[in-house]
């Protein structure tokens, strides 16, 4: 009895295959050199092809790296809207910070922590974005307000008597320790001779969301407590 030949992938198939390969690869490389550091010929020679393969699929660098992005953020960012909204349905509009917290940082480690490589250097890109002084903002803008707004909302309703900058600022904390700890850069790992890693996402999530909810709580309440004493004067 003849075995049937396995049917020839169809060519839209192998083109899917390719540009996930080329992304892959781009991902990568912009993850540990920035996107300046990176050519066109590098994700080429990651893949093991000609660079006018990229060509083929790609206008230039540029929408490479807007391509590697649009990938992954989409998902990262819809993960966690849906966990806010969840949150906050659960907890019928009584929400504390700690929980808000939770919701938006443990949702955002567990897809790093789980999702493998691909999710890791997409982190790590992300950490380089984020600290780009030039074009990261923009970027970040672009692809994450909505779900950092979302969040900011439920502290705010967690907080009514803070002040909106103090949210604002506690925010922007909270973001730096995110994207540091995304990046791994290892730096931790020595200087706790060993005994933090920063590749440990599980310990990171189980300290990180309480660390910032006390950050937040003891500021907003020391900054109320001001602001009631010079009324006051």
């Amino acid at each position: 009895m003849n075995t049937p030949s396995p049917k020839p992938r169809r060519k839209a198939e192998q083109r899917a295959e390719s540009l996930e390969q080329l992304l892959d690869a781009a991902e990568e490389l912009f993850s540990q050199h920035g996107f300046y550091g990176v050519t066109i010929k590098d994700i080429a020679e990651k893949v093991g092809v000609h660079k006018s393969l990229v060509h083929y699929y790609f206008t230039d660098k540029q929408e490479v790296f807007d391509r590697v992005m649009a990938r992954r953020a989409p998902i990262t960012s819809g993960r966690r809207m849906e966990a806010l909204d969840a949150y906050k349905n659960a907890v019928g509009g009584e929400p504390t910070v700690e929980g808000a917290l939770r919701a938006f940082l443990d949702t955002d480690l567990d897809t790093y922590s789980t999702g493998g490589d691909g999710w890791r250097h997409f982190g790590a890109l992300s950490a380089q974005i984020n600290n780009t002084p030039a074009w990261g903002a923009e970027v970040m803008d672009r692809l994450y307000d909505p779900v950092v707004l979302r969040l900011i909302d439920l502290l705010k309703q967690a907080m009514p008597d803070a002040a909106e900058e103090d949210i604002f600022w506690g925010y922007h904390f909270v973001t730096g320790a995110l994207t540091l700890s995304l990046a791994r850069t290892g730096r931790i790992d020595h200087l706790s001779g060993g005994k933090c890693r920063s590749d440990d996402f599980e310990a990171i999530k189980e300290r990180m969301a309480a660390f910032m909810a006390h950050g937040f709580i003891g500021v907003c309440r020391d900054r109320a407590q001001e602001r009631l004493r010079s009324a006051r004067e």
